[in-house]
């Protein structure tokens, strides 16, 4: 079994995450994940209110017993959600652990700590994951440009993102965006993390609540089929290839607004892709490690087999490649 500070810190069997997922970080998933040892976050805001997230925290423990955690992503708006009554919400129903992303989560951690809740916050630039240190977050997960969603601005890949934080930060580090097999938790704990998130591998599982239609587009879909909207507008999101974000990159390109484009990236017509199978009828979010996907397994089995295939290759395959040097060991000298 891998043992990580990670694991160690959040008191979860294996060093890997299912972050929140906006409409998709239910208690089915959530539970799946929990019961395979990894560590599950419920998404608060995909329920409409926060009496609705506690419904759903006791639905999930009808499900498993198991640690799992809540995301609270925390963004600028005119109409913000209760923020605040979330929080509340979370810390009395007794969540071991609170994902953050998005805004500096400062004015909630004192009450999240005081509460016994430990807080794990997303990252997309190390400058923000020593600001979130700084104020006294538990962990940091890394989240490289490979990620679905928003990869910030900076355009920086995993492979020099994480062990960029890992040199800069003290917490434990769990590294995000392009994730979905053995070998990338390897390579995860090898640049300096102590676990992996993922989001899109999750997603094309039995348990993850989104049609059958949508997962099968992610198996059928590689590497290449992601689009990247609102870059003009400092504000870039990772979607899936569609005639949508086609159409969305198009505006953009022709100096269009986000007015011109409002009604294209409707949230609700995101959440009906999932509900209704139909991947061409709005933005849905998918991030690179799509190309890894060429399944659709039980949580429990996609978890043993990353597990397996991350030990095999810490205990024989990397091992493997140490050899003596001949010349050195014929004058006696170890290599």
């Amino acid at each position: 079994m891998l043992h990580t500070r990670f694991t160690e810190t959040f008191g979860v069997r294996h060093p890997i995450t299912q972050g929140g997922m906006q409409w998709v970080g239910r208690a089915e998933l959530v539970a799946a994940v929990a019961e395979s040892g990894c560590l599950g976050f419920l998404t608060a805001l995909t329920q409409p209110t926060p009496e609705a997230l506690t419904r759903e925290i006791a639905r999930t423990r009808e499900l498993t017993d198991q640690p799992f955690g809540v995301n609270l992503t925390i963004l600028p708006s005119i109409s913000p959600p209760p923020y605040a009554e979330y929080r509340a919400a979370i810390i009395e129903a007794g969540i071991p652990v609170v994902e953050t992303a998005g805004q500096n989560p400062a004015e909630h951690i004192p009450d999240f700590h005081a509460g016994g809740v430990k807080v794990l916050h997303k990252a997309v630039a190390v400058r923000h994951a020593r600001t979130a240190e700084r104020v006294g977050v538990d962990g940091i997960s890394i989240d490289g440009f490979e990620c679905a969603g928003h990869p910030g601005e900076d355009d920086i890949p995993g492979l020099v993102l994480i062990p960029a934080a890992a040199d800069a930060l003290t917490v434990p580090i769990i590294a995000s965006g392009g994730f979905a097999d053995g070998r990338g938790l390897v390579a995860a704990l090898a640049l300096g993390a102590h676990g992996i998130n993922m989001g899109t591998r999750f997603l094309a599982t039995e348990e993850s609540p989104i049609h059958p239609r949508i997962k099968q587009r992610i198996v059928e879909q590689d590497e290449r089929d992601t689009r990247l909207i609102f870059r003009t507008m400092r504000n870039t999101a990772r979607v899936a290839r569609n005639s949508v974000s086609d159409e969305v990159v198009g505006i953009e390109g022709r100096g269009g607004t986000f007015e011109d484009v409002r009604e294209l990236v409707a949230g609700a017509r995101g959440r009906l892709v999932y509900e209704e199978g139909d991947p061409e009828r709005g933005i849905w979010s998918v991030g690179l490690a799509q190309g890894l996907v060429h399944d659709v397994p039980p949580v429990a089995v996609l978890v043993r087999r990353i597990l397996d295939q991350a030990e095999l290759l810490i205990s024989t395959g990397l091992a493997g490649l140490l050899r003596s040097d001949p010349v050195a060991a014929s004058s006696g000298v170890s290599s």
